[in-house]
């Protein structure tokens, strides 16, 4: 594949009809929020296998002159308490869901910025609910999967799942037409409401309802409480430019780590196999800090600016060595998801990502609306004294991140990777191709990825099992392991601004996304 150009404005996500929903409202003059938005929630109903309307989302927005930072995820049931999970949280069913944020994200994300009438930015997604629309591949591949899933969960709470989510009893096949009639009836509500229909009105009511006849703890209340927060963007220097994150309670500080880590690192004079040791051993330094420390900020002991600063930065730095370590968290001074980025043609920029979470979240549908809730619920840890705990009212440990990349304050653009843990380690490589090895959107999205799993076990694609660099790395302690399968390594989507106007954007080529210009 080869990088897109265009002059005027870009949209990439990893949906065909989903980046076509988007440019469309560029097209008609929307800006870029509007047509981040028409694009995610056109998303939620061609890529249900990864996003949904009962999902959350996160977002950054270059309005021009400044960012902002949106996090739309939501909270806890006020009924959540540790001694209700028996022991443990399960990863389907109600118990892991939480109050969905993505509609009232759609609706503050316009609000603020949008400039089409909102409910024109659902045109696509309802007609596409409503009439069908040819599954795509990879889409199709991951239903089947999904489908075997559910073949094994019991419950009335995982009934309506099947009635929408299945064609009797098996995954849509890909360019098989399907349809969702539920979700073009709940999508118009949102609309027409201004997403209040689905905290206060019919929805919220059919949500509660369906929640306490089927053993579940979602109410009304619950719904009802729930806000977006605006939050300020934190960043890290790496090789003369800024990288973005939003704050916690998601993981993005976990890349910003790895990278601050790393930008006292010459990677770029480097061969293969040590230019991936010494981000793998970065990485797990990132992850060591963020599983500690990373919570609902207002549960977190730990602020998120003591483990950006310079100087931890450096004492973090000085635990790098030559061997495969797995290293603890610092001492800091205390006090299944889908990722689109947009850009127009008056400088906007939005990097959006939005998920269930494991595929199709918790495999719960509300009965008559056709979508499916998130299980964002599985990020919360069991221990009590842990700052990320079970507990009511809370924001999980969330791994949905959005980037962003400024030079000295100028924007360069949005990056995402979306997969899970991988997100902050797709990050890290997305932007070292880019920085450290000059390569275009496009090529540095292609480029093979390692994903570091637990311990020393790493895993790569095919395209970094070379036999020298894997011996090298086995040599230093990594347990690597080749995986034949590209699903596991996170799906991107970049857009760079060009120095003389106009935009240079990448697709991931494992999805059947793409990057639609004009």
């Amino acid at each position: 594949m080869k990088p897109v150009f265009a002059p005027r404005g870009v949209v990439a996500t990893s949906q065909p009809l989903a980046a076509s929903a988007g440019l469309a409202v560029l097209r008609r003059g929307g800006n870029a929020v509007d047509a981040a938005l028409a694009t995610a929630i056109a998303l939620t109903v061609v890529q249900p296998t990864s996003n949904d309307i009962g999902g959350d989302l996160f977002a950054i927005v270059w309005d021009g002159e400044r960012l902002h930072g949106l996090n739309g995820s939501g909270r806890s049931p006020a009924a959540l308490t540790l001694d209700r999970l028996g022991g443990r949280m399960p990863e389907r069913g109600w118990l892991p869901v939480t109050v969905p944020g993505a509609p009232a994200a759609w609706r503050d994300l316009h609000e603020r910025f949008g400039a089409l009438p909102f409910a024109d930015l659902f045109t696509d997604a309802v007609e596409y609910a409503e009439r069908g629309y040819p599954v795509s591949p990879e889409v199709a591949r991951a239903w089947v999967g999904a489908v075997a899933e559910h073949s094994a969960l019991r419950g009335p709470e995982f009934a309506e799942w099947g009635r929408v989510f299945t064609v009797s009893g098996r995954a849509p096949r890909a360019g098989e037409r399907w349809r969702n009639p539920g979700a073009a009836r709940a999508l118009r509500l949102i609309a027409e409401t201004h997403a209040d229909a689905f905290y206060r009105g019919e929805i919220a009511s059919a949500l509660a309802a369906h929640a306490g006849g089927t053993g579940g703890l979602l109410t009304a209340a619950d719904l009802a409480a729930h806000a977006s927060t605006w939050v300020e963007p934190v960043s890290v220097t790496y090789r003369g430019h800024e990288v973005w994150e939003l704050p916690p309670n998601g993981q993005g500080v976990a890349a910003l780590l790895a990278l601050g880590v790393l930008d006292g690192v010459d990677l770029a004079a480097m061969p293969l196999a040590d230019r991936l040791h010494w981000q793998i051993e970065a990485m797990k330094l990132g992850f060591a800090d963020t599983f500690a420390y990373v919570a609902d900020p207002a549960a977190m002991a730990v602020p998120t600016a003591a483990l950006l600063t310079p100087e931890y930065l450096a004492s973090r730095r000085a635990l790098l060595g030559e061997r495969a370590a797995l290293p603890g968290p610092g001492e800091p001074v205390r006090g299944g998801t889908v990722y689109l980025s947009t850009a127009d043609t008056g400088g906007m920029m939005v990097s959006l990502i939005q998920s269930n979470y494991m595929g199709f979240g918790s495999y719960v549908a509300l009965p008559g609306f056709g979508f499916g809730l998130h299980n964002r619920g599985v990020g919360f840890r069991l221990e009590p004294d842990h700052p990320n705990a079970v507990g009511p009212g809370k924001r999980p440990f969330h791994t949905i991140i959005p980037g962003f990349l400024t030079r000295g304050g100028t924007p360069v653009g949005p990056f995402g990777v979306m997969g899970g843990h991988m997100q902050p380690q797709g990050h890290l490589q997305v932007i070292s191709s880019t920085l450290d090895r000059g390569l275009d959107p496009q090529a540095a999205l292609a480029e093979p990825r390692w994903r570091w799993q637990a311990g020393r076990t790493v895993l790569v694609e095919e395209g970094l099992a070379r036999p020298a660099v894997l011996e090298q790395l086995r040599s230093r302690g990594h347990e690597v392991r080749v995986e034949p399968e590209p699903t596991g390594f996170g799906y991107g989507q970049a857009i760079w601004r060009l120095l003389d106007g106009g935009y240079v954007a990448g697709s991931e080529p494992r999805a059947d996304g793409s990057a639609l210009g004009y």
